[in-house]
């Protein structure tokens, strides 16, 4: 994530005449970036229910029928080729080489990227709104910001607006906290952290309020609770987060080749389209809980645990893999936070059916921590998100422990996000 330092890091021992001018500003990015993230969220979630409920209903069509879901992503590869396609700003830039922030758009960019984006999410496709969702809040914060107040700097509004936007996501600004710290680590600046992490925590704090209070998020399961971790719960823990890195580094391995090949096709109304395609072929063959962004998708998961035999887990876990690999290659705008999510705790299930002295909670969270070491290369975020899937607080140290032989596999390699020129970044 690309944050820089807003303007209390570079004068020593900011005083509060320096903080509290910071507060108003934060708060009003912190609710207007929720308000942006939930309103694409319930447009995509109605135009879900249309495509999926109403119309094959109406047509006397299974709404997850193999040859629904085919049509179905195909056409949202349609619809979303014409948005890249014809729509000024082509939606922004490849998801594929984008990250959680980076440099301002152009404001006139965001309406096709969010366009582009609910028909993503409505369509089935395996992709998150995070990066979209970042991506829109900066330019707007950005261009707004600058124009109210054009004696502050342009890097405060960026930086207010991916810790509003992170903290809106994921419903708490402790996420936010943790990506800002990663990206703050050996950037120069004055001051204590707490003055430098500030105005970008009011803001998530706002943003994270508002999301909760209007649509109630959870990362939460409803896992089996381990409140006495042994010897053999941390063995395990190690081993699935380890195996489930490596597992989910063969998508990083794959991801420039499946890239370049789409980008053969040269044209959005080609790659778009095909790519759809693939996906409802995938679809077709993992079933509907492979589909869409997958959060909602993983609590149908695991609610059922013991009811998935190994061979379904399996069917699910590399299809679901394989979506999101094709998805972030063929030109689909969205984020790979929450699918890599669906990915590690299928994963996790299936180790856990396979070897059934392994605890839930444990397999499941390790399983999503490995899985989002692997593709992000976010520590904090990828501990945080399979801690709060867990949501014993038991289980943090054994996933602490357990990130680190997982991270020394991931380390240095290739990861999913390609640098302009199509190259894993590493």
């Amino acid at each position: 994530m690309a944050v820089t330092d807003s303007p209390s890091s570079e004068i020593p021992g900011t005083p509060f005449r320096v903080l509290l001018p910071q507060v108003l500003p934060a708060l009003v990015v912190g609710v207007a970036a929720s308000l942006l993230f939930l309103g694409i969220s319930t447009a995509a979630e109605k135009l879900r229910d249309v495509l999926w409920g109403t119309l094959p209903d109406a047509f006397g069509i299974g709404g997850f029928s193999a040859l629904w879901t085919i049509v179905m992503l195909t056409t949202s590869g349609v619809a979303v080729g014409l948005v890249v396609w014809k729509v000024p700003g082509h939606a922004g830039p490849d998801s594929a080489s984008t990250g959680l922030g980076g440099a301002p758009m152009a404001p006139g960019v965001v309406p096709g990227l969010l366009v582009a984006t609910a028909l993503a999410l409505a369509g089935g496709v395996s992709l998150g709104p995070e990066n979209p969702i970042i991506a829109a809040n900066i330019a707007l914060a950005y261009w707004l910001g600058r124009r109210a107040q054009p004696a502050v700097p342009g890097a405060m509004w960026v930086s207010l607006a991916s810790a509003a936007s992170i903290g809106a996501l994921f419903g708490t600004p402790v996420a936010a906290a943790l990506v800002i710290s990663e990206a703050l680590v050996g950037r120069p600046g004055h001051g204590s952290l707490w003055d430098r992490f500030f105005a970008p925590l009011v803001a998530a704090g706002a943003g994270a309020m508002t999301t909760t209070l209007l649509a109630h998020p959870s990362f939460d399961m409803s896992l089996p609770a381990l409140t006495d971790p042994g010897w053999g719960d941390l063995s395990a823990a190690m081993a699935v987060a380890t195996a489930a890195a490596l597992f989910g580094l063969l998508s990083c391995y794959a991801f420039p080749h499946a890239h370049r090949a789409f980008r053969r096709l040269r044209h959005p109304m080609l790659m778009l389209p095909v790519g759809g395609l693939v996906l409802g072929l995938l679809g077709a063959l993992g079933g509907h809980l492979t589909l869409f962004k997958g959060l909602e998708e993983v609590r149908e998961l695991t609610s059922n645990i013991g009811g998935w035999s190994s061979g379904e887990l399996a069917r699910m876990t590399v299809v679901k893999l394989a979506a999101l690999l094709i998805a972030a290659s063929c030109g689909f705008r969205g984020g790979r936070i929450f699918p890599a999510v669906f990915v590690g705790a299928a994963f996790g299930l299936l180790v856990q059916a396979l070897v059934p002295e392994i605890h839930p909670a444990v397999a499941v969270s390790a399983g999503v921590l490995g899985l989002l070491l692997a593709t992000t290369r976010q520590g904090w975020v990828s501990l945080f998100t399979a801690a709060v899937i867990a949501a014993t607080p038991a289980m943090l140290a054994l996933l602490c422990l357990a990130s680190l032989p997982a991270w020394l596999v991931v380390t240095g390699r290739p990861q999913l996000e390609l640098d302009d020129s199509g190259a894993p970044l590493r």
